[in-house]
Parts: C-alpha cells; structure tokens; sequence
C-alpha cells in the first residue's frame, strides 16, 4: 500500500494540515515521498513555501494536458520529498474529470515506482477531483475533528467510500481516522474521542493530533511544522502519526 488519500469533504478539519506534516515525518523516516496537491486553493503547496503553479502547470498539467509528473514535480532537498503542486488551473480540472474517474490513476501510473508513498491531498467535498483520489488510492487517511457534527461528516464520507469499493476501486480501505484539533480538557473532545473509537473500533489512529497554536502558524511561514516547530506538541503529534501509519501499512 503506497497510494494514500488524505480525505474530509468538511473543510477545517485539519486535513492539509496534516497530508503536509505527515508526508514531512515520512520523509523523515528515510521513505521516498511524493505529495500531490489537488485541492484549487494549493494550501499543501503554499504550505511547504512553494508558490501555486500557473494554470498551465503542475497538477493541472498532468491531469488535463497529460504533462509528465516528473517534469511538473518540485523537489524539496529540505524536507527529502517531492512535491506536485496545485494551482488556479485545477478549476478547470475538475469540470474535464466529470466523466473520467480514473484519469489521476493512469497520469501517476509512470512515476509512482520511484516513491514508497504517494500521498493525494483532496479538495473538501465530494466533487470529481476527490472522486479521482478515491479512485487512485489504495489507503485513505480521514481527518476528523473532535467537534459533534465532524462525525455526522464521517460517516457519510465512509458510505461514499463504500460506494466507491463497489464501482470503481474494490481495493480501497480506510487505513484509519486520525482525530485532530484535540483538546483534552474539554468534554467535547472527549466525548467525541469517545463515540469514534466505539463506532470506528481500530480504524481510529491511537494517534491524536492536539489543538496547537504552533500548528496553526507553521503554514504562514510555509514549513512543516517539523521545521517550524520541531519540539511543539503537534510535531511530536505527527511524527507519532507518520510512525502508526508505517506500522498499519506494513501490516495490510
């Protein structure tokens, strides 16, 4: 299992935030990694201090005009991954991907042996770009934020999921759900901590990725936040994560 989705069709959920920093501490690992920005606001991108690419380019190239990923990917030799970035172009994407959900799959078939893992970061909906992802990948991550109606969220995403097993991709799983945004003096976070793990059994991430001012500001400077603040609680958070993910893929 190499292809990943991070995936939530709710937007502030902690989803970029953490296809960004778990791809960052994979590559820490001394894995080969290639994240994929596929959301049109290119915050994966902008996060790891890459300007969005032109309509032209990146991501959008790959998918509409059939560039070579290879061409359009940018190497990060601070971090040890690569990146293919987003950009306003991606807009138009989504409307020629209506009527193909496999497109991203067979663009990324050329590239993906040179990597350990590929890692989709999806727009927050449902749409066709997050349809490819679904179709492409082998394991999803599932950000869920510990707040009552992010689980209502989840559980329509995992029907989706089912939907998706059933006609176009009958290999694809829920590597696991990784609670973000965790307060533990609340109530709230517990209870939802609570419900998830009763619901979700093992799905659920051991893992919790804590409310944490370090992790909101990393992005403005664009770096990870294992360079931003490598000794913060949410680096500590992630570089757990990308450990558990290792495991559960070694695993299935």
């Amino acid at each position: 299992m190499k292809r990943l989705g991070v995936v939530n069709q709710k937007g502030g959920v902690g989803k970029t935030t953490t296809a960004v920093n778990l791809a960052t501490y994979l590559a820490l690992l001394d894995r080969r990694v290639l994240l994929v920005d596929l959301d049109p606001q290119a915050n994966a991108t902008s996060g790891l201090g890459v300007t969005p690419s032109p309509s032209d380019a990146g991501t959008a190239a790959v998918l509409l005009e059939g560039a070579e990923p290879a061409a359009e990917t940018v190497h990060l030799e601070s971090y040890g991954l690569d990146l293919l970035p987003a950009g306003e172009g991606l807009v138009a994407a989504a409307a020629e991907l209506l009527d193909d959900p496999f497109r991203l799959r067979t663009r990324l078939a050329g590239v993906e042996a040179g990597y350990d893992f590929v890692l989709f970061d999806a727009p927050p909906s449902l749409g066709p770009l997050t349809i490819n992802v679904l179709a492409a990948a082998e394991g999803l991550i599932v950000p869920l934020q510990t707040e009552y109606y992010a689980l209502e969220g989840i559980a329509r995403l995992v029907e989706t999921v089912e939907k998706v097993r059933g006609a176009l991709n009958p290999g694809l799983r829920i590597l696991g759900i990784v609670l973000t945004m965790y307060d533990g003096r609340t109530l709230l976070s517990q209870q939802v901590e609570q419900n998830a793990r009763e619901h979700f059994g093992d799905r659920v991430f051991w893992t919790v990725i804590p409310r944490n001012v370090r992790l909101s500001e990393a992005p403005s400077y664009g770096e990870p936040i294992a360079k931003y603040a490598p000794t913060s609680a949410g680096a500590q958070a992630y570089g757990r994560l990308a450990a558990e993910v290792m495991r559960r893929v070694e695993k299935a």
